[in-house]
């Protein structure tokens, strides 16, 4: 089919998100991908980080082709199998006090899941969230939201957010007090550019809603399942939250997301107060269930922490020989960003790179001064190939040297 008649389609009949790029994907197969037009590029977005396996891994498409000839769906007033193996397997890679799980269809509904917890489990209203944090786009979520541009054409119908700067942890203990039901947190933000914590921030944050009697939320929806060199973020400082919200990598491709919390939380909680008509989709557990399988049967954790500090040093070689066209990268494993200097080459980055083979996604991000800087955010498949990895990043990083 023609590009410009898909794009005519597109403009008579759907509601625009965002601005698109010039490309119809088709098909995927690994870390590629090829359009309409029968070009094929290395995928370094990995749908928003969602193909922790890649495109059209072959263990998640049977599984899927699986299940979807014996129970695609039911009701919630039966019991399924998949959904008590999905249960299964994620207390398996969760700290040992998150015993209960509740599945939806995205991660903006799992926060939304995640805020009605902790006013159920607090009695209390007020939510503490950070700057720069993204937790969804449903109007729940967005009374968390760190980004205005998100925010603010909603915001006759929010509440005023309590917004304390990312990784300032006396900021957060100022915030957080005896009418905070819970505070929400990104172990690693995302969509705010890709900024590690400092080093202890998650365990005080874990301490000061310990003292105020809230619920500490981690939001893994981008950092889970091996995302950051480890099955879950929250490892690397060893923090075990009150409510854990996944998604994205979850499913592998398929649309799942859950949210896990102790058994002191669930006490609170009473059949009928949350619920969905896809909550816990045969389908969709069976997807998660193989998907899980696969990143451990694969290593893909340790992969994505080996690859991830080759990809830091060879973007720190660039920037520090580069300093106008870049600053210095940060992230951890597979999740890796790289502050842009030059204005114009990040506004066109993307669409360069499509000319060159190469998917990438250009966000935003804090600099040190207060302001912010494009950010390119690299999230690839974990299993993607090395050579095509760095063979995709050397790409990127030509456009900005030229």
């Amino acid at each position: 089919m023609n590009f410009e008649e898909i794009r005519r389609r597109e403009a008579e009949r759907f509601l625009p998100g965002i601005p698109r790029l010039p490309v119809a994907i088709v098909s995927g197969q690994g870390a590629r991908v090829r359009d309409v037009a029968g070009r094929e590029f290395v995928d370094l977005t990995a749908g928003w980080g969602v193909l922790a396996l890649g495109h059209s891994h072959a263990s998640l498409v049977e599984a899927i082709r699986s299940q979807a000839g014996r129970l695609m769906q039911t009701t919630n007033l039966f019991y399924t199998l998949p959904q008590l193996d999905l249960c299964d397997a994620l207390t398996e890679i969760a700290p040992a006090a998150l015993t209960r799980s509740f599945f939806v269809s995205s991660g903006s509904e799992a926060v939304e899941g995640a805020v009605k917890l902790a006013h159920r489990a607090s009695g209390r209203r007020k939510f503490v969230s950070a700057t720069g944090g993204f937790h969804g786009r449903t109007l729940g979520a967005l009374q968390l939201v760190g980004q205005a541009k998100h925010r603010d054409p909603y915001r006759a119908l929010l509440p005023e957010p309590v917004l304390v700067p990312y990784g300032d942890a006396d900021a957060a203990a100022a915030a957080v007090d005896g009418d905070t039901a819970a505070l929400i947190v990104e172990p690693l933000q995302g969509e705010g550019g890709v900024n590690p914590p400092p080093p202890g921030y998650l365990q005080r944050l874990r301490q000061l809603t310990q003292d105020a009697g809230a619920l500490l939320i981690l939001d893994e929806v981008q950092t889970g399942i091996g995302r950051t060199g480890r099955m879950l973020a929250l490892e690397h400082e060893g923090v075990i939250p009150d409510v854990l919200v996944l998604g994205k990598g979850l499913g592998g491709g398929f649309p799942i997301a859950a949210f896990m919390f102790s058994e002191a939380v669930a006490e609170t909680v009473a059949p009928g107060d949350h619920g969905g008509t896809y909550a816990g989709n045969p389908l969709a557990c069976a997807a998660a269930c193989a998907t899980l399988r696969a990143v451990q049967e694969e290593k893909l954790p340790a992969r994505a922490a080996r690859l991830g500090e080759a990809l830091l040093a060879m973007l720190g070689e660039f920037a520090a020989a580069h300093p106008r066209a870049a600053g210095p990268p940060r992230g951890r494993g597979l999740l890796i960003g790289l502050p842009l200097g030059d204005g114009q080459a990040a506004q066109t980055l993307a669409q360069r790179a499509i000319e060159a083979g190469v998917l990438v996604n250009i966000t935003t991000g804090p600099t040190p001064a207060g302001g912010t800087v494009p950010v390119m955010r690299l999230f690839p498949p974990l299993n993607i190939p090395e050579d095509e990895l760095f063979g995709a990043v050397e790409k990127l990083l030509q456009l900005l040297r030229d």
